[in-house]
């Protein structure tokens, strides 16, 4: 979402990044494209004035002024603005401080993914917090809207209410309430209709519902590819309702990240959750310091991790790990990592989460690294018989040129797994004659468990941790694999980057 900002204000910090000191013209030019760059991302002009205002006051201070580095104080004194712009140093939890059922109320326009959001919220209550949840909607115009919400909830396996036909949405709050209470859930979520505008009917509905369910909370669901239009949804429903905060979907889109900008400076409200993408756990917590570090290109290592230790199967990662002690990978197992970060979000999913990686988009371009090359790799390791995945030495000019017509792919793409594969092998022969010192190494390059999550966030005290060379040259090391010797030899700041031209 952020990558057009991200490019422009890393051009302005590269700029400055190389001059011993600072004078007042320099960080106002800065300043200048600053506000230019947050204008183009669709950010509210009034919070546009405030943020340059802050962030001029403190640039020209006697604390820049005495810094051995000046343009990176500058640097840190934009990230600290946006921290501020969007709500803060600590995520806002969701308030579940009731006598059960604590109701949640979803709101919003037709379209913004309520629904959708609201099984989503459902699963990250059951599957993290531990409680009992029951979902209700109390959407009668839009159709199968109710019938949408009972099959998530059994794609889930969270309870729904029962759907009566002819009830009005304050009947069903009622009848809602009332099971909620005698089967012992925890938590009552109601997903309310939605409008394709803003209408006084809407707003009626919704205020009713309110009052005869009393939530703990009320969430504004928006769609964050709106823009400004998400912020005026917002500020017109908070002045009807008692909002306690916003998700905003469609985080992965490529949208101008305007409206997230601007939401928590316009309504007051913090942004709770973050909807990234389709699937029923794509669902984050929102923190406005990881939100800011991906915006300035300082990457998000947490996030990654802890992306890799929910999708990490423990018995798999127990095999592989029995089987990388043997000195054995086979392409199996490559498909078995392909599948892994197909699982986290692609490639371009977890580059975006690195530190650094912004500079390398071009290159990765032109090396045609994208995530299109992992489904031809995995297309031709589906298109071998177990025979040749356990033993690529079987695979002779002849058989190349059959999965390559299986595959529709060339026979040097063939070539180039095989080099792929081969030099990980090698790798994972050398660490287990290491004396298994380098096989735990290798196991956080190529499994990433809830031990590596852990300790990265007690390196912080819970916050974003400044990531170390080890832990970044095992990320690269994985990524650098899939490349086919293609991608860059380093991130920056590690030996390698940027690659030698021929």
């Amino acid at each position: 979402m952020f990558e057009a900002l991200n490019e422009r204000l890393t051009g302005v910090f590269d700029r400055i990044t190389g001059r011993g000191a600072l004078s007042e013209k320099d960080v106002a030019e800065a300043m200048r494209e600053v506000r230019v760059a947050l204008l183009e991302a669709d950010v509210a002009l009034p919070v546009v004035k405030d943020f340059i205002a802050f962030a001029t006051e403190r640039a020209t201070g006697e604390d820049v002024i005495r810094s051995v580095k000046p343009a990176d104080q500058v640097v840190k004194i934009v990230h600290d603005g946006l921290v501020e712009m969007l709500g803060g140093e600590e995520p806002v939890p969701i308030n579940l401080n009731a006598t059960p059922p604590a109701v949640i109320l979803m709101a919003g326009l037709q379209g913004s993914g309520k629904t959708t959001t609201s099984a989503k919220l459902a699963l990250r209550l059951t599957k993290f917090d531990r409680k009992k949840v029951m979902m209700a909607s109390l959407d009668t115009r839009r159709p199968a809207a109710m019938e949408q919400l009972a099959t998530l909830g059994q794609q889930i396996e969270v309870a729904t209410l029962p759907i009566v036909a002819g009830e009005s949405p304050v009947q069903i709050t009622r009848r809602a309430l009332q099971s909620a209470k005698l089967q012992g859930f925890d938590v009552l979520i109601l997903d309310t209709a939605g409008r394709t505008t803003l209408d006084e009917a809407l707003m009626a509905e919704v205020a009713e519902v309110a009052a005869v369910s009393k939530p703990v909370e009320t969430l504004l669901v928006a769609d964050s590819l709106t823009g400004q239009d998400a912020v005026r949804t917002a500020r017109a429903f908070h002045e009807r309702l008692p909002l306690t905060g916003l998700v905003l979907t469609r985080a992965d889109g490529d949208g101008r990240g305007g409206a997230m900008l601007s939401m928590r400076a316009v309504t007051g409200l913090p942004i709770k959750y973050l909807g990234a993408g389709e699937k029923v756990d794509a669902l984050e917590v929102f923190d406005a310091r990881r939100v800011a570090g991906r915006i300035l290109g300082q990457g998000d290592i947490v996030a990654l991790v802890e992306k890799a230790s929910q999708e990490l199967d423990q018995a798999k990662a127990e095999k592989m790990a029995r089987k990388l002690a043997k000195g054995q990978f086979d392409l199996d197992d490559l498909a078995a990592q392909l599948q892994q970060m197909k699982r986290m979000g692609g490639l371009q999913g977890i580059m975006g989460l690195l530190p650094g990686v912004a500079k390398m988009k071009a290159q990765m371009a032109d090396a045609n690294i994208d995530d299109r090359m992992i489904a031809r790799q995995e297309a031709i390791i589906s298109s071998m018989t177990r025979a040749e995945r356990r033993k690529p030495d079987l695979l002779n000019a002849s058989r190349k040129k059959r999965i390559a017509r299986g595959a529709g792919v060339e026979v040097q793409d063939i070539n180039r797994l095989l080099k792929q594969h081969r030099q990980m092998a090698d790798m994972v022969k050398s660490l287990s004659r290491g004396g298994g010192k380098g096989l735990k190494q290798m196991a956080a390059a190529m499994g990433m468990g809830g031990g590596d999550m852990a300790r990265l966030k007690a390196m912080g005290g819970g916050k974003m941790p400044a990531p170390s060379a080890d832990d970044m040259k095992a990320v690269q090391d994985r990524l650098a694999g899939l490349g086919g010797g293609h991608l860059p030899g380093g991130l920056p700041g590690l030996p390698g980057f940027p690659p030698k031209k021929n």
